[in-house]
């Protein structure tokens, strides 16, 4: 069964279509099935370089290779064969077509610089990450997750209820997982570490020592929501401070995690410059720290870095899947005293602040630390939200509003 990802409508909008588009993204997040179902009812050509005889004739023979399959063309798996960019600049400058080359790969870092190098404003770049709540619940919502009173007014009609949120951060965002619910989860993400530590990995890095790595996957899972302390992890694995920040970029070149950087501006001085680290799928996150059930997460130790990755990977999704790259809007806050708000929306102008609470009943001590955003900086202050399991949207300040989860 596919469920409709709303990328798909980023992708053939006119505002956003180029000559080469561009999907990166974790494996088995569905970039393949996506671009797939964009052209069920049209003729493209599919090609992937997973098959190696496909790869040796892109990489010596690039540009027979695009004559051969001609345009509109489907290339999974692109970041090996960077050979071909440079004929699709030559075909997008001299056709001026648009939507020539879609691209997919699952080795972002890498990908994006060979692709911004070679076809620099010919290409549009955009991340698929798991499936959404939103494309979960079949919610044609398509708007980023901002907490003005204009976006909560638009949003309301289209919310509904979801009262299994634990299972749905147990089982995780992979397509495949909704696609065949008989699957076993153990198995599943068992295959899915060993497929990715065999294959990706290696690919990107000579790791060496693979029992280690793993143990490394599983602290950076268990450290999601936090600062990420290097030196602390690098001396409990017993592995050097570059080791450590060497495994850290092969988890982000393969979007398993996302590093959410500080706010903080000339008036915030004491802001911690350190980002924050995330996983980007709460069911990898379970296997890796063992937490084989909903029940025993929603009353363990970590609920609530569950939850708060949950809420994280549901709000940046909602930017990613409206075209839009959260780097430049998505922060968080904290200070050498300790004053912490979660995330700090800067959007039009405006900060918005963001605290994520496990409990349904939030309260105002819960905003109090909302005023570091209200410094007389350059960004005056806009509303802010808790974001909580509870199921109704309650105003809590003059500025603020308790926010279900389901709102994103």
């Amino acid at each position: 069964m596919y469920i409709d990802r709303h990328l798909e409508s980023v992708l053939t909008a006119e505002e956003f279509l180029r000559g080469v588009m561009a999907v990166t993204g974790s494996r088995q997040t569905g970039k393949s099935t996506l671009i797939e179902h964009m052209f069920a009812d049209m003729e493209c050509t599919t090609v992937v370089l997973d098959d190696l005889d496909m790869r040796a004739f892109a990489k010596t023979n690039p540009k027979l290779f695009i004559a051969k399959h001609g345009t509109p063309l489907f290339i999974d798996e692109v970041q090996y064969a960077p050979e071909l960019f440079s004929y699709m600049k030559i075909h997008v400058d001299k056709t001026k077509e648009r939507g020539a080359f879609y691209l997919t790969g699952s080795q972002r870092y890498s990908m994006m610089k060979d692709l911004s190098d070679s076809l620099a404003g010919r290409v549009g770049i955009f991340e698929l990450l798991g499936l959404s709540l939103r494309e979960i619940k079949g919610d044609g919502f398509r708007r980023p997750f901002v907490p003005t009173e204009d976006y909560l007014r638009a949003r309301k009609p289209r919310v509904t209820e979801y009262n299994e949120l634990w299972e749905l951060i147990h089982k995780g965002a992979y397509p495949e997982l909704y696609d065949k619910p008989q699957l076993d989860w153990n198995a599943f993400y068992n295959n899915y570490v060993n497929t990715y530590i065999e294959r990706d990995v290696r690919r990107i890095e000579n790791i060496g020592d693979e029992v280690k790595f793993y143990q490394f996957m599983q602290m950076v899972a268990a450290n999601s929501g936090n600062l990420f302390n290097v030196g602390g992890i690098a001396k409990e694995l017993g592995i050097s401070h570059p080791n450590c920040e060497s495994w850290l970029s092969v988890l982000r070149a393969s979007n398993l995690i996302y590093l959410l950087p500080p706010y903080h501006s000339n008036v915030t001085k004491r802001a911690v410059k350190t980002p924050k680290i995330y996983f980007l799928d709460t069911g990898l996150m379970a296997f890796l720290t063992k937490w084989h059930t909903p029940p025993q997460i929603e009353t363990g130790a970590m609920s609530g870095a569950f939850f708060e990755t949950f809420v994280f990977c549901e709000i940046l999704k909602s930017f990613y899947n409206a075209g839009v790259d959260p780097r430049t809007y998505l922060y968080f806050y904290r200070d050498k005293d300790g004053n912490e708000i979660d995330f700090v929306v800067n959007y039009n102008g405006k900060l918005h602040p963001i605290e994520v609470k496990k409990n349904a009943k939030p309260n105002v001590g819960d905003v109090k630390a909302f005023r570091f955003v209200e410094n007389g900086g350059v960004y005056e202050r806009g509303a802010g939200a808790v974001i909580c399991t509870g199921d109704m949207l309650v105003p809590l300040t003059e500025n603020d509003t308790i926010v279900p989860f389901n709102y994103i």
